[in-house]
């Protein structure tokens, strides 16, 4: 027997090896520092998201695929790998004083951000179901891990178990929708090969795969966390560490949606007619549920957390609208959202003070007197939520409802907006409360140190900047979705 070894570029996966070689480098130097001895793993980090960077851009415009077709090159994975990249890199900035207040300078936290990125990349890039398995698997079991970090409080136990627990379950759907897909197309699992299999096998295959269809969209909407797959997210959400909190509302969110638009586009075309009308339910379900609910909380990581529900919501009607504009908002909307929810999460992080002590929106009260810059940034990273120009959420909230129009969903795009609208409430809400009302606590001197006050600088000028001038965000997701022939 001839064993053949397929021929790859290890460049193609260039930040897949940087990411794991700081990620072990990290563990070592944790294990081999004295104890007591505070090692700079929030440097290296950092170091080593610069060089994927790096290498994501010089890898930009390279098309095709590499590993014997089981990873995508291209410019779709790479514009994912960045966005990944920031988020990452803003949530190693606003983790150090956090986990220093707790007393947790921890080497296995940054370890497992990195290991956590490293499968949001192989979710980005997989041109193989397994391959996108295994990325959801790698990103999720490191999520798991750093919603329990605080293993002496209940809450962050709770959250780390519920979260383990039903993404499991989701893990075994989606697994189960390979299985039936694997069926349906006669043994292929290539993205690449399923649209014309399925096309080939016709009707006798068909419920096989529908019923792969929806095993997929509740795989993928748990991890997105869409209605009715959204449990998990308030209790999570409040029970994390609240950076892992804001690195799990932008991170696993945005490789989610790359997954699930590489599947629904490149591998189920034949079936848009079924998977639009199961997601149009799903977004008007999401964003009206999230929306609505937002509105009774008072603690500001809940609130956050059914925000993110409206959020997906939207991201799903870019979905819906299966076209090059809805792609492109997908992207852009992304982007915009990593930049406004660490933004916003950095405040509460300054405003929460050790351990988490104030963690309700009436604790903002008169903020804006106490420290007028930390409220102006919170009220820039509302604003942007909600949707109001110039800001970046109201171009990308543009976007995908004029994608939803120009495909006829016109309806859709109503409820939309009417949502929105729904939303300016609990969001200005903050905002009043911080220039309106007289403070409730003292909070005192607030903690601004370099690190978060770049996250708060670069989050605010990033959310202004591509809300006034989008076109070259907009022209870069033009290029990365050039990918997708159906659209």
């Amino acid at each position: 027997m001839t064993l053949t070894i397929p021929s790859f570029t290890l460049s193609s996966i260039g930040p897949w090896l940087t990411l794991t070689g700081t990620a072990i480098l990290i563990l070592l130097v944790d294990a081999l520092s004295p104890k007591g001895r505070k090692a700079y793993f929030p440097q290296l980090s950092l170091l080593g998201l610069g060089i994927a960077l790096l290498q994501t851009f010089r890898l930009w415009n390279h098309t095709g695929t590499d590993f014997a077709r089981m990873v995508y090159v291209d410019n779709f994975a790479f514009f994912f790998y960045a966005v990944f990249i920031l988020g990452t890199a803003l949530t190693v900035l606003i983790s150090r004083h956090y986990l220093e207040d707790y007393g947790k300078n921890l080497g296995e936290y940054y370890a497992l951000l990195l290991f956590a990125t490293l499968g949001m990349m192989l979710l980005a890039a997989g041109a193989h179901l397994i391959m996108i398995f295994l990325g959801l698997e790698v990103m999720s079991i490191a999520v798991y891990v750093l919603a329990g970090l605080f293993r002496e409080d209940a809450k962050s136990n709770e959250a780390a178990l519920k979260y383990l627990v039903l993404g499991a379950f989701s893990s075994a759907f989606l697994l189960f929708g390979i299985a039936m897909l694997y069926g349906a197309t006669g043994g292929s699992l290539y993205l690449d090969d399923m649209a014309a299999r399925l096309a080939q096998a016709g009707a006798l295959t068909q419920p096989l795969t529908l019923l792969a269809l929806a095993l997929f969209i509740v795989g993928f909407g748990f991890k997105v966390a869409s209605v009715p797959f959204h449990m998990w997210t308030p209790d999570v959400y409040e029970g994390a560490p609240t950076s892992i909190t804001a690195f799990m509302a932008v991170g696993v969110k945005a490789a989610a949606f790359a997954a699930f638009a590489r599947v629904l586009f490149l591998a189920f075309p034949a079936l848009k007619v079924d998977w639009v009308m199961i997601l149009w339910v799903l977004a008007v379900a999401t964003m009206t549920l999230g929306n609505v609910v937002a509105i009774a909380q008072t603690n500001i990581k809940r609130m956050l957390a059914y925000s993110s529900i409206a959020h997906a919501g939207y991201l799903l009607v870019a979905l819906v609208a299966a076209n090059q504009l809805g792609a492109v908002s997908l992207l852009y909307y992304l982007l915009a959202y990593t930049l406004m929810n660490l933004g916003a999460f950095g405040v509460v992080i300054l405003v929460g003070r050790k351990k988490d002590s104030y963690l309700s929106i009436y604790d903002y009260s008169g903020l804006g007197f106490q420290h007028p810059a930390l409220a102006a940034a919170m009220a820039l990273f509302m604003f942007a939520l909600a949707g109001i120009p110039p800001t970046a959420g109201f171009v990308g909230k543009f976007y995908i409802f004029s994608a939803a129009v120009q495909a006829g969903y016109i309806w859709l795009a109503i409820i939309g907006v009417m949502n929105s609208l729904v939303s300016v409430f609990y969001y200005l809400r903050i905002t009043v409360l911080m220039y309106m009302k007289p403070p409730e606590a003292e909070l005192g001197p607030v903690a601004f140190t370099p690190a978060l006050t770049t996250v708060l600088l670069v989050t605010a000028v990033g959310v202004l900047l591509i809300g006034i001038f989008p076109g070259f965000l907009y022209n870069l997701a033009v290029n990365s979705v050039k990918i997708f022939p159906s659209l």
